[in-house]
């Protein structure tokens, strides 16, 4: 059985919009975009390629996963992250896409709690969710990750869509590691609580 791995970039004041460039997502008119580039070293490069290149599936929402499929299809396939990117099986939660155009992908959409519950049930390793901030509500909310691997940068943007909406569900979890790059980004691993 799968485990579902929430991977994200967040903010000290918990924001996950727009990480990589300006246009990724100015939804509500956010003008920080691109704040991760500048603290990416050899740590987070390390972390980022491990958590990715060894799942056993990925599981986005519909916006990250376009930009995905906009850009890893062309990547240097030699690069094995890259490479173990676009074999894996990848998973879309989506109610309008209907013809996913990267390799190895299926829409999900009609019951999304219930078709991620059975994916986790057939699947071999980890299930990783990045960035995918319209769909980590409603995983959450039925209970569906397992452990989360956040990079915290130690920046505060002061607005932006955040990893944890107001009026999520408390729940307790257990940090089970942690560490710091030369950057002051916080990598960290925290599961579910049991017991």
């Amino acid at each position: 059985m799968g485990e579902l791995v929430v991977v994200n970039f967040v903010s000290l004041d918990g924001v996950m919009q727009s990480v990589l460039s300006p246009e990724e997502d100015p939804e509500g008119g956010f003008d920080r975009g691109g704040w991760v580039p500048p603290y990416v070293d050899a740590a987070v490069e390390k972390f980022m390629s491990d958590s990715t290149a060894g799942a056993g599936a990925l599981l986005l929402g519909r916006r990250t996963y376009e930009i995905f499929a906009g850009t890893w299809p062309y990547a240097d396939r030699s690069d094995p992250a890259v490479a173990a990117m676009n074999a894996m099986p990848k998973y879309v939660a989506s109610r309008t896409l209907t013809d996913p155009r990267w390799e190895n992908s299926t829409v999900l959409g009609a019951d999304l709690p219930a078709e991620v519950a059975a994916l986790k049930k057939r699947t071999d390793g980890e299930i990783v969710l990045l960035g995918s901030g319209g769909l980590l509500p409603t995983l959450v909310e039925h209970d569906l990750v397992d452990e989360y691997r956040l990079l915290v940068f130690p920046l505060i943007l002061g607005g932006g869509k955040r990893l944890f909406a107001t009026g999520t569900a408390p729940r307790d979890l257990v940090l089970t590691a942690s560490t710091a790059s030369t950057t002051g980004v916080l990598i960290t691993t925290y599961r579910r609580a049991t017991g």
